[in-house]
């Protein structure tokens, strides 16, 4: 190749270096980022949790090079990582607008402590998260999320009707499970079988119900053929939780497939010396005993 080949090749690309190096400083806020600014920020958003002003004040300072130099992703994962903010989309609009469109995280229960769980199974924390108490108080690995969720949903379902409604859903690391109602009743499912069990119990609690005065203060379904029944001594606070017929718990009766009914009848499902769960059933890991009753 001769020299003056090589020479023109050279002079050409010199020539469109030159040509190419202004769009490039221009595109990278090197150049003239004060003739192309970024003069709105549009948000568009449901505004339930996500403030606005918090939003602008994520992206403001990712627009200072021009609106040439503005990078979607840059501007998206700022504002993603708000509390509230599930996702984003960030579009440039000529000649000097950002347009946002924020997705909010939609609270469906409290988990464990301090986080909370959306409807999808996906964990976040917001500091200092007020007006929602009226969440339910679910609990378990982080992990099997998806699981409490389903089963949280599937024990609503089964207890619609019955009068009972389910406040929370804890399960331990070895895989028990506990309902919480919202009447404070602790309903122990234990690890096999909690749906069975449940719907053993739920074809009995109608009679069981309407043989007491008062709701019980424990349930104890950990058994194979039948559960136990904490109800508060008869005449006690204000008389409106003793047992129906007046009669004094039986001490450790256990209603079997076989005595169910008479024990019904007979206002005896009763065991009194079934622990209270105290207040801090929902706490993280859940102390759900492995033993069964005797």
């Amino acid at each position: 190749m001769s020299g003056d080949v090589l020479a023109r090749m050279a002079a050409w690309a010199l020539a469109l270096a030159l040509v190419a190096l202004p769009f490039v400083a221009v595109l990278n806020g090197w150049l003239a980022s004060g003739r192309w600014p970024v003069r709105q920020i549009v948000v568009k958003a449901e505004f339930r949790q996500v403030d606005a002003a918090e939003v602008r004040a994520a992206v403001q300072p990712l627009l200072g090079a021009g609106f040439f130099a503005v990078q979607p992703d840059v501007v998206r994962r700022a504002v993603v990582a708000l509390p509230w903010v599930e996702r984003a989309e960030v579009r440039k609009r000529w000649p000097d607008a950002i347009e946002l469109v924020v997705h909010e995280r939609h609270a469906f229960a409290r988990w464990g402590e301090d986080r909370l769980v959306s409807r999808k199974g996906a964990l976040f924390e917001v500091a200092g998260a007020t007006g929602l108490e009226s969440l339910p108080r679910l609990g378990g690995p982080d992990e099997r999320v998806a699981e409490v969720l389903s089963f949280y949903s599937e024990s609503r379902a089964e207890l619609a009707g019955s009068g009972l409604v389910v406040d929370g859903v804890g399960l331990s690391p070895r895989g028990g499970w506990r309902l919480k109602l919202d009447s404070g009743v602790v309903l122990d499912l234990g690890r096999e079988k909690p749906r069975a069990r449940l719907r053993r119990f739920l074809d009995v609690w109608p009679r069981l119900a309407g043989s007491h005065a008062g709701p019980p203060l424990a349930i104890d379904l950990r058994y194979e053929n039948g559960f136990a029944v904490q109800w508060a001594p008869a005449g006690a606070g204000n008389g409106e939780s003793g047992i129906g017929n007046g009669q004094e718990p039986a001490r450790g009766a256990v209603a079997s497939s076989d005595d169910e009914e008479r024990a019904i009848r007979s206002g005896l499902l009763a065991l009194s010396r079934f622990p209270v769960a105290s207040s801090s059933f929902f706490h993280s890991p859940f102390p759900i005993p492995d033993s069964r009753p005797l």
